[in-house]
């Protein structure tokens, strides 16, 4: 049997004030996460300037979204990866520059978005 504080709202009110923490501790020890969050207030007001429709806001929004997850779940790798040692491992390594590359793709898919929005906008 399930436990009732498992399921519905108190479940949802749990994820949510756990989220809530994790937002907190990124924005508190990653200096990306803070960068990124500021370049993105100034993108998203600007998103409803350049895009024309909603399926270029969402295109738009959704890319500075997408960076800022892929920035956490790399974060949480290098979380994971210092607790578990401080010494140079390979693995430990590799695990960390693959997460980096992650968030430079997703940096890379926001670039492309935005910039072919952009290009149909004013040479289009």
């Amino acid at each position: 049997m399930k436990n009732p504080q498992s399921t519905g709202l108190f479940h949802l009110r749990k994820s949510t004030y756990y989220s809530m923490q994790g937002l907190k501790a990124a924005w508190r020890n990653e200096a990306a996460f803070r960068q990124e969050i500021v370049l993105f207030a100034v993108l998203i007001p600007l998103a409803f300037w350049l895009g024309q429709t909603a399926v270029e806001w969402i295109l738009l929004i959704g890319s500075c979204l997408w960076v800022l997850s892929v920035e956490l779940m790399n974060s949480a790798v290098e979380a994971a990866i210092d607790r578990i040692s401080a010494e140079h491992h390979e693995l430990s390594g590799l695990a960390k520059d693959l997460g980096s590359a992650a968030v430079f793709v997703s940096l890379g898919v926001t670039a492309i978005t935005w910039g072919l929005i952009a290009w149909q906008r004013f040479a289009g």
